[in-house]
This record gives C-alpha cells, structure tokens and sequence, in this order.
C-alpha cells in the first residue's frame, strides 16, 4: 500500500494510505475544471480501486481551496466537441463506472462544485461540503443543459429543487445544499471532518460494505417487486461471507470482530 503520492497524469494526484485512496483534482488554475486527462485518470484510478481488496474508502476533492471542480473547462473551447461516431462518452463512461463502485466514494468538497462538478460530487457515495462552498447547474447561462449529471442527480435530491437548480443557473450555498440532501455535512475543519466520517464505516465489515454498495445501486432501477426479490436472494449471500459469521460470533462473545473483507 503507498503511502507517498502518486501522479496518475498531470491533472491528477492519488495518494493511498491506510485503505484510504485520496484522489486530487489538480487543475487549481483552471478551477479544477473537467478535462480529457481527467476524466481519463479518475476512470482509470477508480478500475484499479474497485479490484483492491485493501482500500476501505475513496476520497476526491480538488487542490486549493477555491473549487472542487466548476464543470467543463470553456475555456479549452472544445468542452462540447464529440466524436459523434462513438455511441458512448467519456464523461458518461465515468459516471457510469461509478454505478460498477464496491469501495465507497467520499466527495471532499473545498469550493465550487459546478455543472459537471455536480456530476463528480453524485457518483460519491457520502460528501462533506466546507462552509464556503458552492452548488449549482449553471448550463443555461452558456447557452446549454445539464444533461448527463441529471442521471446521477435525478433522485439524489427532489424534483421541484432539481428543476429550479436546472433552468435558472443560479447557485445554492452548503447549507441549503445540507437542507436538500446534496451533500451529507458541512464541516468548518473539512480534513476534520472527513476522518470523522471515515471513522464512522472504516471498523465496519469490508465484505458487508462491497456486498452492500452492490446491493444499493442496482436495486434504484427495479420495480417494488423487483427490489424485493433481488434483496431476497442477496441477503442470503451476504450471509455466507465470512465477515458475517465472525460479526455474529463476535456479538455473541462481546468481543471486537476480527475483519477479513471475505
């Protein structure tokens, strides 16, 4: 396990310690703004994650303390260029990788979180937000519409809320983005803050966590009836693993359980 920093590509540093992989945005000039490498690095940080039985949390911010990340970089002019031959793309392909996840995804949010930003805060599973940060969908400004950060958002926050953030571009503060569900704590000390919630879930079962993670995501897609028969047949594979006999022998004997992620 690393406990040094890694350069993944230049817009992005990972840095692994203690099953903790911290990845870093690293465009301060550009506002953490979105780009090709970007999107390359974290896909690739995040398939290599998912296969690594020793990291228990994901953590991504972005460098300084301006921004998290203010969406697409127009300033490159080619933020909305495609290669229209291709039937899938590469910010799509991130977040749908993020529905693929077993190692739960914090967002450390530092600063603006906008448009695309948005989409990266989403595929998060928990996210703390510091104080002075920023949310909002401001497309429409720029004569466009979020677009593919609704299928993460849709159903993270309500609608009437959604479409209000959607079609007048206009930006909320941390504690109203608390209020709406956006974001899971406002932290004055966010380094603080996020360990204290890393702590919350780090002593948990591994295996129940993955299983778990697994369970949820695709259980947003199904019918009432298609949830339940799904969640039939994984509860009883969850309680196979080997997490789950010592978590119930180490109940039984009033003892800590011993983890083995299996």
């Amino acid at each position: 396990m690393s406990d040094s920093p890694t350069n993944t590509g230049a817009d992005l540093i990972a840095h692994q310690q203690d099953g903790v992989l911290r990845l870093t945005i690293q465009r301060e000039s550009r506002r953490n703004a979105i780009s090709p490498a970007v999107i390359n690095a974290l896909a690739a940080a995040l398939t290599s994650a998912n296969s690594d039985r020793s990291l228990r949390a994901i953590v991504l911010t972005g460098a300084g303390d301006k921004a998290f990340c203010a969406g697409a970089d127009l300033q490159s002019g080619q933020s909305f260029q495609f290669d229209y031959a291709e039937p899938t793309q590469g910010f799509a392909n991130l977040l749908r990788l993020s529905r693929q996840m077993t190692v739960p995804m914090v967002a450390r949010v530092n600063g603006a979180c906008m448009a695309g930003g948005m989409g990266l805060l989403a595929m998060c599973d928990l996210a703390l937000a510091a104080p002075h940060a920023q949310f909002g969908l401001p497309e429409v400004k720029v004569g466009v519409f979020p677009a593919q950060v609704l299928s993460v958002l849709n159903g993270l926050i309500g609608a009437r809320a959604l479409t209000e953030l959607c079609i007048t571009g206009e930006p909320i503060g941390a504690e109203e983005a608390l209020r709406l569900g956006l974001i899971n704590r406002v932290s004055e000390d966010l380094d603080a803050g996020v360990s204290a919630l890393l702590n919350r879930f780090l002593d948990k079962s591994p295996a129940a966590i993955r299983r778990g993670l697994y369970l949820m995501k695709r259980m947003g897609a199904m019918s009432f009836e298609e949830s339940m028969a799904f969640t039939e047949s994984q509860i009883g594979l969850i309680a196979l693993t080997e997490d789950a006999a010592e978590g119930q022998a180490a109940f039984r004997e009033k003892r800590p359980p011993r983890w083995s992620g299996r």
